[in-house]
């Protein structure tokens, strides 16, 4: 995985960012949709220290473009209306079907993992569930770049 070139001072920490990445509710993912045209849609995900793993519906254009193009761009960001608190993660690389399609619950451990960390998040004491439409993918980035502009306060 390459790192940012420009804005070292501005950059999370890996433990800065693997706390960001484990809290923030929605990543934005990008996609090639037909003719090379983007395709930008809004998921649910965890991060477990060195993937991003997205619970995608299979019958989704997201999961249609991936079939076609496995190249994806996630933004995960938060701020406001300060300049000052802005912070985000982008992520880049190519994403890979991890398990069955769809996901139905055959045990698989590649999935153990991020199935725990996706019921904590989302559904805390009732555990994940399977509603045989969704499938996981797991994108291990190439290239990372963070951001914190609230550093330029220190």
């Amino acid at each position: 995985m390459t790192g940012q070139r420009r804005g070292q001072a501005l950059a999370m920490t890996a433990e800065e960012r693997d706390e960001f990445l484990g809290a923030a509710p929605l990543v934005r993912i990008a996609t090639l949709g037909p003719g090379g045209h983007p395709h930008t849609s809004a998921l649910w995900f965890v991060w477990d220290g060195t993937a991003l793993w997205l619970n995608s519906l299979v019958r989704s254009q997201r999961w249609t473009d991936l079939g076609r193009d496995p190249r994806l761009s996630a933004i995960v960001d938060d701020g406001g209306t300060d300049f000052l608190v802005l912070r985000g993660v982008e992520l880049r690389g190519s994403a890979e079907i991890v398990g069955e399609t769809p996901r139905t619950g055959e045990p698989n451990p590649q999935l153990e993992t991020p199935e725990q960390l996706f019921a904590a998040k989302y559904a805390p004491g009732r555990g994940f569930q399977y509603d045989g439409r969704h499938a996981w993918l797991r994108l291990v980035p190439d290239r990372v770049v963070s951001w914190d502009f609230g550093k330029m306060r220190r």
